[in-house]
């Protein structure tokens, strides 16, 4: 029989049981099914990384740090004929600082120290400035106060410059002791002769690449440094080198690469003598002191080949200090022509001697004056008829004789002369700003014309071109144009000649010896009337060759020729029988009228400076004194 069934005390508790959705399922397959793909890809992705990509995933973040470093070429030196050095580069450092980033530095390490994120003690800016500017300055031994410093170091603002010029020793030992200094590199230029040659030579200084603000070079600023700027200054360089991330972008050793070397400029050797150069530039401002002109040129040229020894003017400057005056860095010697004078006459000189319209000891009835087209021309002093030689005519400086010669010459030959000789045309020295001078065409010459230019007046020429005259004459009838550039010099040490220019054959060579003989009367020293005008040029136991000029300077507001402002010049070579040397001297508005000897006349210098050339060079003395010439028959 069945036990009876228990019947439950109390409600019935009725619990409904839940039921699953239909597409549970269906989801957590879904959520395993993207786990297990996501781990894939992830593992995917990771085998990939690590394995295929890990080369250009590693040159994409050195690529990322890498810098590019410009690599400096090193400035090519300028030299005299003899070696020395006129203009050279070394090397240096600008020391700079960033203000505003070092305060915010110090702050920030103060407020790391004040929430215990660092140990140490607090800085002050104040403080810290005040110990670097007298570190600095203690170093820099007075190049800079330490007043001076402190000011630019607490200047607010995000970068300054400290100080240039600072050596490269020095640099470090301050660097290594406050690593916040910024040091930049820098080729300071020195030029050890200061003034000396100082208007050829130019000047170079620190200028910003127009492309690129950053970037600093040296580069001329006047003279040869900026003629000749593409060869001195050569070609920076550039590499691309890894920093450290956070260390002040220090380089990573080994990590250079697409290396593209640094050329450095080539040197410049100059036809120019040192020595030579600084006692004209001397003697040219001494004697436009004594002759209280507004200002002068000299030119000292070799007589064979055209080299200039010497170039200067009364004015110049000083590259190696600031402040230079803008007025003193040209180069008038080639840059300003005048009106020369008598110095012109050999022009009417070569021409009748190679024409055959006379010969130096023909007689010629000289008036004191004659006309020309529509005016009268003068001698320099008053005289009736005079018979004077040919070379009377010149060596006591005729102007009425010179024309009579000048008319059966004709315009047509005198004017080709005038060109073979270079007037009117650049000389190519290698010099910037040269002057042509002027000769007005020939197309434009009226009857007067050629009553002003035989006397050198009414055409213009520089000191250079003046003396390139008398270069022609003493190199048996051959012009060769001046060149001041001998060579420039690889930094391999290889020596490359500058192209020499093509000579001009003027006229023959006996034409030019018997103009050279008539020309040594100029300095004859007799009784009158047989003097020549330019006694005071002659040397004892050289012959001189050479001719004295006074010139009238047209005056603008007047309208007319001036009789109180001239010009003086004189050329002169040394010595007549074995030409070695050609000087020529241009003198502006000297005290003429009532004023000292040297307002008057170019000739003591000449004398000064050919007796310096004769010891110097140790020019041998002349064979035989210049013979006496008759200049005016008894």
């Amino acid at each position: 029989m069945a036990p009876p069934r228990k019947v439950p005390v109390g409600p019935r508790r009725l619990v409904r049981k839940k039921r699953k959705p239909p597409n549970h399922h269906i989801r957590v397959v879904a959520v395993r099914f993207l786990l297990i793909a996501a781990l894939v890809a992830a593992g995917l992705k990771l085998i990939q990384v690590q394995g295929f990509e890990a080369e250009a995933l590693a040159a994409k973040a050195e690529r990322q740090r890498m810098t590019g470093i410009d690599l400096p070429a090193h400035r090519g030196s300028i030299l005299d004929r003899n070696g020395m050095a006129l203009a050279f580069s070394v090397e240096s450092r600008s020391l700079a600082f960033q203000p505003r980033a070092q305060r915010k530095e110090i702050d920030t390490y103060n407020k790391n120290l004040k929430d215990g994120k660092v140990k140490g003690e607090p800085l002050n800016f104040d403080t810290e400035t005040e110990n670097m500017a007298r570190f600095m300055a203690g170093k820099l031994d007075g190049v800079v106060s330490e007043g001076e410093l402190l000011g630019l170091l607490r200047k607010d603002a995000n970068f300054v410059y400290l100080v240039d010029n600072v050596q490269p020793a020095v640099a470090r030992e301050i660097q290594e002791e406050y690593p916040s200094i910024i040091s930049e590199y820098r080729a300071e230029r020195e030029y050890p002769g200061k003034s000396t040659a100082a208007n050829i030579i130019g000047v170079a200084n620190w200028r910003t690449d127009d492309r690129d603000t950053s970037k600093h070079d040296l580069h001329g600023l006047a003279g040869l440094e900026l003629l000749r700027d593409n060869e001195l200054a050569g070609t920076r360089g550039h590499q691309e080198v890894a920093t450290e991330e956070g260390n002040d972008g220090v380089v990573i050793p080994g990590t250079e690469r697409d290396v593209r070397p640094a050329v450095d400029g080539y040197d410049l050797e100059l036809t120019i003598d040192a020595d030579l150069q600084y006692f004209l530039q001397q003697a040219l401002a001494d004697y436009v002191g004594r002759a209280r002109a507004r200002g002068g040129s000299a030119v000292i040229m070799d007589a064979r080949n055209g080299e200039v020894y010497a170039l200067a003017n009364d004015k110049t400057f000083d590259p190696s200090t600031a402040g230079w005056d803008p007025e003193a860095m040209g180069n008038p010697a080639v840059s300003n022509a005048y009106e020369p004078g008598s110095v012109n006459k050999i022009v009417t000189a070569l021409c009748a001697i190679d024409q055959n319209i006379t010969s130096p000891l023909d007689v010629h009835q000289v008036n004191g004056s004659i006309p020309v087209a529509d005016r009268v021309v003068h001698d320099a002093w008053n005289h009736g008829p005079l018979p004077l030689t040919t070379t009377g005519i010149f060596a006591k400086s005729s102007n009425v004789g010179t024309l009579m010669l000048a008319q059966e010459c004709g315009p047509e030959r005198f004017s080709e002369l005038l060109k073979k000789l270079g007037i009117g045309t650049r000389t190519g020295v290698g010099l910037s700003g040269e002057s042509p001078g002027r000769v007005p065409p020939r197309g434009q010459w009226s009857g007067s014309t050629f009553g002003n230019l035989p006397i050198g007046q009414g055409l213009m020429m520089t000191v250079l071109q003046m003396a390139g005259m008398y270069q022609a004459v003493a190199n048996d009838g051959v012009r060769v144009p001046p060149r001041v550039v001998s060579a420039m010099v690889t930094p391999e040490g290889e020596r490359i000649p500058e192209p020499r220019p093509e000579p001009v054959r003027v006229v023959d060579a006996k034409t030019a010896k018997t103009v050279r003989d008539m020309f040594r009367a100029t300095v004859q020293d007799a009784d009158t009337p047989d003097n020549g005008t330019g006694v005071p040029a002659a040397l004892t136991g050289y012959q001189i060759s050479g001719k004295t000029g006074t010139a009238q300077q047209f005056d603008e507001e007047l309208g007319r020729y001036s009789k109180v402002k001239h010009w003086i010049t004189f050329a002169g070579i040394l010595p007549a029988d074995d030409p070695r040397f050609v000087v020529g001297i241009m003198l502006d508005q000297p005290e003429y009228v009532g004023g000292p000897p040297e307002g008057k006349s170019a000739a003591p210098l000449f004398h000064d400076i050919a007796s310096h050339l004769a010891q110097t060079y140790n020019i041998p003395l002349s064979k035989e004194q210049a013979p006496f010439v008759r200049l005016v028959e008894p």
